[in-house]
């Protein structure tokens, strides 16, 4: 028997696309148009550190750097999935077995599951991307996210997660609508360091409005220097 408990919703509603990359950025089809991930939207409000980070360790070590963390990721993600769902993992390396091992405390705390990696979009923010988890925390409907890093990071250092969980918060409100109690980011690092981080989503929504329009103003300008080029 299951430990945790699924909701059923209608996922007739959520898109069927799996997205795509233009220009190196992740776009998805949503009714004929083209929604920018709200992954990629956020990214480029930390472009300029990462672009200082890459000149100090040399592209092959950021390469390599960025392409170990998305494995960590991914395989964490893997094993916290697989766990909700009460499955075998599958997942037999260390380093995301004892990252889950710092989070597990926090999972348990999940319950009435809505949504697990569901692809959403909102039609008011023109965005899309996929949810990690939408379910009670505590008893509260919430947008939870699962992340990892080589360290403790000040709450500070993270606030594209918080904006990253508002905007699903909106894209769940849109679809499905219900509201979203609150955010969560459960947080674990390498060094043994772990967080749970709950906050309001309306705290957050100025700030990310600002993130969307940044973003298509630079998607533009970016767009209209490829064409002045190639004139």
């Amino acid at each position: 028997m299951s430990k945790f408990k699924f909701i059923e919703v209608n996922k007739d509603l959520l898109p069927k696309t799996k997205g795509r990359r233009v220009d190196g950025h992740r776009f998805y089809e949503i009714d004929g148009k083209n929604y920018p991930s709200i992954t990629t939207v956020l990214n480029i409000r930390k472009k300029e550190g990462l672009t200082k980070w890459r000149e100090s360790v040399g592209e092959g070590a950021a390469n390599w750097e960025m392409a170990r963390a998305a494995r960590r990721g991914k395989s964490t993600h893997t094993l916290i999935e697989q766990y909700l769902k009460s499955e075998t993992p599958s997942e037999r390396s260390v380093l995301p077995l004892g990252l889950f091992k710092l989070l597990k405390p926090y999972i348990d705390q999940i319950n009435n599951i809505h949504l697990l990696e569901a692809i959403m979009y909102s039609h008011k923010l023109t965005v899309a991307g996929q949810v990690d988890c939408v379910a009670e925390y505590n008893g509260k409907l919430s947008v939870i996210d699962f992340k990892t890093a080589n360290k403790e990071r000040q709450e500070g250092w993270i606030d594209n997660y918080f904006l990253q969980c508002t905007a699903y918060a909106i894209m769940y409100e849109e679809i499905f609508k219900k509201p979203i109690e609150q955010i969560v980011i459960l947080l674990a690092g390498e060094d043994g360091s772990v967080a749970c981080y709950k906050k309001n989503r309306k705290d957050y929504e100025e700030s990310l409005g600002k993130a969307i329009q940044d973003f298509y103003k630079y998607y533009e300008n970016l767009n209209k220097d490829k064409i002045a080029t190639s004139k």
